[in-house]
């Protein structure tokens, strides 16, 4: 069913959107037209390289290398081997800061183990743009344990302005490990752009993983950004309703799945976040859910009043949602119905928003370029 239903926009023009009391504004006429530019094979994530031409992730295990202005398509070789099940498969894909001088690019991506197990991991790899292939690919990073299952890897990935690397580990449908620290599962990590340990992490005393942690009490996180101002900003899935938007912060744990704005799927109730304030509350809360997938926050200006905005793909809502923020508090701004499922949103050098839309439930994984017109 299409989101812009009368049923379901009265019901989102109902429902409080966010620990303040915050409401949803309903769709908005869009300031946009979505040209496509592309198709893919269930696509999950997308960065430029700073010529403008573009990565995109294949859950399958495909990687290419997309010129925006042509249409030409390069498959990039000699990529790490992929679980591809479920939720599971190539996932992320971004630059270090640096890459002009160094060529590092960063994949996240399910890997097997022993036993029907899998886990995401994270490896490094210059990219080769004569022979379109990855070259020194060193895996970086794991989540610790193995599971089985093929559900809420998370493994989004972000560099920090200091440099840090910063990856969201979800909970793999596991419920527990996201309190436990003796595993990185339902957390969120810290590491240098080596995978090593850098200084402050707040659990280092702890050894082990737990020196990895930077938050914990998480669900099923897709996205990740820091706003102009450095502060970090993650929005996870929440279980039957209550997906969140988070402010990050040390060593603060989140909750999950002790206490959550929404319910267990098979009824269970969960307390909600007020009942007990020992854990950190969402900013942003929405019930019933968007399904948030990819994240930016805007710093152009081809859109006007977007800039400093957060930019949030919406799977089950089919939207993009325009978080506004003031500081450490933030609303929902505006939801534009795209009319299908929005895996990941990006920003191009010139400014512009391009999109990626799902590849599964009736999507077709097209690419999006966003067009800026007047309203």
């Amino acid at each position: 069913m299409r989101f812009h239903s009368t049923l379901l926009l009265a019901a989102a023009l109902a429902v409080a959107c966010s620990s303040a009391g915050a409401q949803s504004p309903g769709t908005a006429a869009k300031p946009f037209n979505a040209v496509e530019a592309g198709r893919f094979d269930e696509p999950w994530a997308m960065t430029f390289l700073p010529d403008g031409r573009l990565l995109v992730t294949e859950k399958a295990g495909r990687l290419w290398l997309q010129d925006v202005t042509s249409g030409k398509r390069t498959r990039i070789e000699r990529v790490p081997d992929v679980v591809h099940a479920g939720q599971g498969g190539f996932g992320d894909v971004v630059l270090h800061p640096q890459f002009a001088q160094n060529g590092w690019v960063y994949l996240s991506y399910a890997e097997t183990g022993e036993g029907n197990t899998s886990g995401a991991a994270v490896a490094r790899a210059r990219l080769d743009l004569e022979d379109n292939e990855l070259e020194d690919l060193q895996v970086i990073w794991r989540q610790v344990p193995k599971v089985t299952g093929n559900g809420h890897y998370g493994h989004r990935i972000a560099f920090g302005g200091d440099g840090l690397l910063w990856i969201t580990s979800s909970e793999r449908q596991k419920f527990d490990p996201a309190q436990d620290m003796a595993s990185n599962l339902g957390k969120i990590v810290r590491l240098r752009d080596d995978g090593s340990l850098p200084e402050g992490n707040p659990f280092a005393g702890q050894g082990d993983v737990a020196a990895q942690v930077w938050s914990l009490g998480h669900r099923n996180m897709l996205g990740i950004a820091f706003d102009g101002d450095g502060r970090l900003w993650v929005h996870e899935m929440g279980p039957k309703g209550g997906d969140e938007l988070n402010l990050v912060e040390k060593g603060a744990n989140y909750g999950y799945p002790i206490v959550s704005n929404g319910d267990h799927y098979d009824g269970r109730p969960i307390p909600d976040h007020d009942t007990q304030p020992q854990y950190r509350a969402p900013v942003i809360t929405w019930t019933p859910v968007i399904s948030p997938a990819g994240f930016v926050i805007y710093s152009g200006d081809r859109y006007p009043g977007w800039k400093g905005s957060g930019l949030i793909g919406g799977l089950s809502s089919q939207s993009l949602v325009r978080v506004s923020f003031d500081g450490e508090r933030a609303r929902e701004a505006e939801r534009f119905d795209m009319g299908t499922r929005i895996r990941e949103v990006e920003q191009g050098p010139d400014g512009t928003i391009w999109l990626l839309e799902d590849g599964d439930k009736g999507a077709q994984g097209r690419l999006f370029r966003l067009d800026p017109q007047a309203r």
